[in-house]
């Protein structure tokens, strides 16, 4: 028998039963497994990518929400770029001063300070803040209807206009200023300190007194009851009894600084006043 008869003798193989559907089974569970694998792996990134983000949001949500910014960016330009006063007390600064010396205090009854100086460039502009030194005050604080011997520091808006002092004045003073040996101080301060050379330097603060004239001058326009001879004055490492005190070298500062051009004045209170 040639080898061609007997290949076409050969019966033809009968499948198994279900030999046809084994693969498929296979390829089934091996795309359902897939699926599985690539669902976790999907949520671990999610998961994973949220995680890494994390800390980026929490950054972002500690900072003050929009409007809590907006609203502190319109007080800062409402107080023309000073902060420790109320809007009422900034529209008090005449709009043509150009110099200010603001006098925060601790608290209404508190005789402790700071004093910062400001200058601005053009009347009306923000107020740029320059030096800043610890200050005393009132030995009980802060009172806007002071009375004489209450040992408060008047509170509000004065100018500066006159200063004098037991020394010569400083180079580049420009404020009238009166050299005289009048000025040294008697007595003990309020907690028995010495008040040598407080009166070194003084500016007179303009509350209750005449401007233009040496800060010596008891004339009191508003009646003795107030008070008067309010200065800012060398430091004594006490409270006063309703000066402002301030370093030495500091007095010296201001003296160098302060321009009867530039119509300066102090503002002085209780930390939000």
């Amino acid at each position: 028998m040639s080898k061609h008869r007997r290949a076409r003798s050969r019966k033809p193989r009968t499948p198994r039963t279900g030999g046809s559907t084994r693969p498929s089974r296979r390829v089934a569970l091996a795309a359902t497994f897939g699926l599985l694998t690539f669902g976790a792996g999907w949520v671990y990134t999610a998961q994973h990518s949220q995680e890494a983000g994390a800390t980026p949001q929490a950054r972002a949500d500690s900072r003050p929400p929009a409007e809590d910014r907006a609203a502190r960016d319109a007080r800062r330009l409402a107080l023309q770029g000073l902060s420790g006063i109320s809007e009422q007390t900034r529209q008090r600064i005449p709009a043509e001063s150009r110099q200010l010396i603001l006098v925060t205090g601790k608290g209404k009854d508190s005789s402790e300070s700071t004093a910062t100086l400001y200058t601005r460039p053009a009347a009306g502009a923000d107020w740029v803040r320059g030096e800043s030194w610890p200050a005393r005050n009132g030995a009980k604080g802060w009172s806007t209807e002071r009375t004489y011997g209450d040992l408060t520091s008047p509170q509000g808006v004065f100018a500066l206009t006159d200063a004098g002092g037991l020394l010569p004045k400083p180079p580049g003073t420009r404020l009238p200023y009166d050299k005289d040996s009048a000025f040294v101080a008697t007595g003990r301060g309020v907690n028995g300190e010495s008040l040598a050379g407080s009166f070194d330097y003084v500016v007179a603060i303009d509350f209750n007194r005449k401007p233009g004239t040496s800060p010596l001058d008891a004339t009191k326009p508003d009646g003795e009851r107030k008070g008067g001879n309010i200065w800012l004055h060398v430091d004594h490492d006490g409270p006063s009894q309703g000066c402002v005190g301030i370093p030495k070298a500091a007095m010296k500062k201001v003296l160098e600084t302060l321009d009867p051009a530039a119509k300066p004045v102090i503002v002085m209170g209780p930390e939000g006043f």
